[in-house]
């Protein structure tokens, strides 16, 4: 029985790191949508 109650936490742990990846991901990716778009700006005459 003890071995059926560790998977759910283990469960809602790696659900709550999947959030914090995504949460990372999301402003990775922002950050480089604003360097690129910078660099355009910047790159015109």
């Amino acid at each position: 029985m003890s071995a059926k109650r560790k998977p759910p936490t283990l469960q809602q742990k790696k659900e709550e790191v999947n959030k914090k990846a995504l949460v990372w991901i999301g402003s990775g990716i922002a950050l480089l949508i604003i360097l690129i778009i910078v660099l355009i700006v910047i790159a015109q005459p």
